[in-house]
């Protein structure tokens, strides 16, 4: 049983789709860290019961804020770090320190679209197929390992709104049981 913690800077979509799925599942998500403090996600996380931290990044290096998630981390003796909606680009301090254990979730097929645009870039691509990456996390830009694609075929008649409802719900689908397997894998 491994036990893992997830860092969002939003609404928190994909944190309560990765919390109601992965409960009783053998792993424990032991806790949510968000970098806004009025992000909707700490209302998720209180209706859920799940422990959530507020870490600014505020006035402060990318360093010296990754230095106090790493605290957090260590203190809830994460094993797993889950990036979801994590509007941050993390530095070797926090790479190097969970080195093949940071997954991150993309809206786009990678390596096209990289970045915080991922539905907007797709969307306005002339791409016949779109859909999201889950990976590793390294020092660069959405150019981590590859865990798992998942994509459809546009109809290049939908609105952007459309087009990001399908990849939420790729999101939502596949995200919380690649985590699982990822779990699984790291506690043989």
């Amino acid at each position: 049983m491994s036990d893992f913690a997830v860092l969002v800077s939003g609404n928190g979509s994909n944190f309560q789709a990765i919390a109601e799925q992965t409960a009783g599942k053998g792993h424990n998500l032991k806790c949510m860290i968000c970098d806004r403090k009025d992000a909707y996600a700490f209302k998720r996380a209180e209706k859920l019961g799940i422990k959530a931290y507020y870490v600014t990044y505020f006035r402060r290096s990318r360093e010296e804020a990754e230095k106090e998630i790493y605290e957090i981390l260590q203190k809830e003796n994460v094993q797993l770090v889950v990036l979801a909606g994590f509007m941050r680009l993390l530095t070797p301090f926090l790479v190097d320190r969970y080195k093949g254990r940071i997954m991150n979730i993309h809206p786009a097929l990678l390596p096209k679209h990289p970045g915080t645009h991922g539905i907007p870039d797709s969307f306005n691509s002339k791409d016949p197929e779109l859909g999201i990456t889950i990976h590793f996390v390294d020092y660069g830009m959405d150019t981590g390992p590859i865990i798992v694609q998942k994509s459809f075929t546009r109809t290049f008649d939908e609105s952007i709104e459309e087009i990001e409802a399908k990849i939420h719900k790729l999101e939502h689908t596949y995200y919380p049981p690649t985590i699982l397997s990822v779990l699984d894998k790291m506690d043989k």
